[in-house]
């Protein structure tokens, strides 16, 4: 790996995180992933079973026999589907520049993705990456071969963080490539109206995806814990202001616990896993907690 790599995904992270499970909360085209303590599905295209069919789904694959005998449509599935695809969704609009510290919040949100990477491509599943800002910016196909890590990594360190966000047109533009139901990871800072990322969430969900946010934020950006006259230089078209921010603290932070209590609320309901996370947090660490709890599943058996 070259230094731009290091810089995304350490060595010691790499040995703490590697000992984790990434396995599909729903069941991902009928199988759970996890260590595949279920035999390996690699190319083989033995038919495993049925499934319903749900829109997006190629129409050649429908079974008409079944459909003759049921009057429902059914999907064959073979090993080669079974497999978790994961498709890796990362913020690179204007507002991720922004670090108080040593990191910004887009270093940061490659760092999660590149983890995740790993970790998938490390249990032999298929990872594709999308990265975005007024539009899809960038797209590295899904392949689970572990050499497929440097062309990831490579596009996350080649990317810098430049214009707005449109996220419904990007989210919609997804959920049409998708056509096989998989996990969505999506990691921002998720600066975007609040309507076009529910419409575009709620499509995510519609295609029958197992959507997952990483909603990461610098320690400012949720304490505002600034004194004396500052100025504060806006991202993404908003505009600079000098003021004393004693004044404004109280206002900033109800507004910013009224929009994290409703995208909570917002995940909640609709069964997308969503996940705060400050960017002075240790990636790992936030890794470890997340996936065991939410990931906290049989092997062997179903939902």
């Amino acid at each position: 790996m070259n230094l731009g790599y290091r810089r995304l995904l350490r060595p010691d992270e790499i040995s703490r995180i590697s000992r984790l499970e990434v396995k599909a909360r729903q069941i991902v085209e009928g199988f759970l992933s996890g260590l595949h303590r279920s035999p390996y599905f690699g190319q083989s295209v033995e038919f495993v079973q049925h499934r319903e069919y749900v829109p997006g789904d190629d129409i050649r694959r429908i079974d008409w026999k079944a459909w003759s005998k049921t009057d429902r449509y059914y999907i064959k599935q073979y090993q080669e589907d079974t497999n978790l695809r994961t498709t890796l969704v990362v913020d690179l609009s204007e507002s991720m520049q922004f670090g108080s510290k040593a990191i910004t919040k887009y270093e940061y949100g490659c760092t999660i993705a590149a983890s995740l990477a790993y970790l998938l491509l490390r249990q032999s599943d298929s990872v594709g990456l999308v990265t975005f800002d007024a539009a899809v910016r960038s797209q590295i196909e899904h392949h689970s071969k572990q050499t497929h890590l440097n062309s990831i990594l490579a596009a996350l360190d080649a990317q810098k963080p430049a214009a707005k966000t449109d996220i419904f047109d990007v989210l919609q533009q997804v959920a049409e490539q998708q056509a096989r139901k998989g996990m969505i990871v999506i990691v921002s800072d998720f600066f975007v109206p609040r309507p076009g990322l529910f419409k575009g969430l709620n499509l995510l969900k519609f295609r029958g995806h197992d959507v997952m946010l990483f909603h990461v934020l610098d320690d400012q950006e949720l304490d505002f814990d600034y004194s004396g006259t500052t100025k504060f230089e806006g991202l993404e078209d908003s505009g600079d202001l000098t003021c004393d921010p004693r004044s404004l603290r109280d206002g900033y932070q109800e507004a910013m616990h009224t929009y994290l209590a409703e995208l909570r609320r917002f995940c909640s309901h609709g069964q997308i896993d969503y996940q705060t996370i400050r960017t002075s947090e240790h990636v790992d660490a936030v890794l470890a907690h997340y996936l065991n709890n939410r990931f906290g599943i049989s092997h062997s058996g179903r939902r």
